[in-house]
């Protein structure tokens, strides 16, 4: 890991972020990194793991919240225990495994920083039918929104 990391942060520079897996193995490797290159540690299951992440210095903690609900019962409850083990650090949660627009936003309200979810579900937060309705409305009446 170590290696392969170098040879990636020698071909594409400051800008790379390493993603670890959040192991024993994993965690070592982050540590030893973390000084010299951005990293990332993914895979997070538990709160504990999130604070193992910070001390090795690690810059993101990745959470997969639908995996985690479907495995643990709610991801959204891990990625409120991260965000507490986590604050006040510069850490951020990373949040993947997203699967609606719902739980897109309850992610960000339990504390995630970012996202990374489909194009598909960035899509369907843009809209509502309830705005499609007022925008159709206010044409009707005159009301300029013009496109």
């Amino acid at each position: 890991m170590v290696t392969e990391a170098k040879k990636a942060a020698a071909l594409i520079g400051d800008k790379i972020v390493l993603k670890i897996p959040a192991t024993d193995l994993g965690f070592r490797v982050t540590a030893h990194l973390s000084s010299e290159i951005t990293c990332s540690v993914t895979a997070i299951y538990s709160p504990a793991q999130a604070a193992i992440a910070k001390e090795t210095g690690a810059k993101y903690a990745i959470a997969y919240v639908n995996r985690a609900t479907r495995l643990l019962g709610d991801g959204l409850a891990l990625v409120r225990e991260m965000a507490n083990i986590l604050q006040g650090s510069e850490m951020e949660i990373l949040a993947a495994s997203i699967k609606s627009p719902q739980e897109a936003a309850a992610t960000l309200q339990a504390g995630a920083h970012h996202l990374t979810i489909p194009l598909n579900i960035l899509q369907q937060m843009t809209t509502h039918e309830l705005s499609s309705q007022t925008v159709e409305q206010f044409r009707e009446n005159g009301i300029g929104i013009n496109y």
